[in-house]
């Protein structure tokens, strides 16, 4: 297993330094790479994590702020034409994403019943799983959305808009990549869906997801209008055109 974690960012200058630090404690052991996704951060994230001169850590520099989902996307591209890895890790750099997670996501992807072509999804709300400093609100949102996008997506997992996840190489490459639209945080939905399209096998690992303690938090109205409406559209279009979605996602 070869994997990379991919890490997008903006006006993380602080949040990264401590994520990275925490990932050297594991790189030893564990056979990876990281590619810093920066969407041109006023304060510098790319810079700084330049200066650490960590030669496991690349940077990805990109023009400015598009959304997660693009970030992800052309984070995806850029792996994919090195022909490196065999598995790609996406992580948030605000530290929600523990790296005391990785291992069990590591084996959960190398023992797949189909390692080639799966994804792993850390999940919060499994038995096992939990959220750390979050008010019943936000547990409240974050529950009812992938309720929602479970029951009108037909995808029986249990948190379909968490970002903590390892795809194999062989799923990207058998999706459609750069048809898909999605900016905010329902790109994690649309990935969730394009997998189960293509047949990938799909495997969930319990993970303690902890609110960000330094920065601000990138959520907001308009990306959970983004998510309900898409999920929605997708939702409709599965149940009317299900072979024309799955050509749409599906090389």
């Amino acid at each position: 297993m070869r994997a990379v974690i991919l890490i997008p960012t903006y006006n993380e200058s602080i949040s990264i330094v401590e994520l990275l630090e925490k990932l050297a404690k594991f790189h030893e052991k564990y056979s990876f790479d990281v590619l810093v996704i920066d969407d041109n951060s006023p304060d510098r994230t790319a810079d700084i994590v330049d200066s650490l001169n960590n030669s496991w850590v690349q940077i990805l520099r990109r023009p400015g702020k598009a959304g997660l989902g693009a970030a992800y996307r052309a984070g995806f591209e850029h792996v994919l034409a090195t022909n490196t890895y065999t598995h790609v890790v996406t992580m948030d750099a605000d530290g929600s994403h523990r790296v005391e997670d990785l291992p069990a996501m590591f084996s959960a992807a190398e023992t797949a019943e189909d390692s080639k072509k799966c994804i792993v999804l850390g999940t919060r709300w499994m038995p096992g799983g939990s959220v750390v400093n979050w008010p019943k609100s936000r547990q409240l949102l974050s529950r009812a959305g992938t309720q929602y996008a479970r029951i009108a997506l037909g995808i029986p997992l249990n948190d379909l808009t968490g970002g903590f996840r390892i795809y194999s190489v062989g799923l990207l490459e058998s999706l459609n990549l750069k048809s898909m639209t999605a900016t905010g945080y329902c790109f994690q939905i649309e990935m969730a869906m394009a997998s189960e399209l293509s047949g990938a096998c799909m495997c969930q690992v319990p993970i303690t997801f902890v609110e960000r303690v330094n920065g601000v938090s990138k959520m907001s109205n308009a990306i959970v209008i983004e998510a309900l409406w898409q999920t929605t559209l997708w939702g409709l279009t599965r149940r009317l055109r299900p072979n024309a979605d799955k050509l749409h996602y599906v090389k």
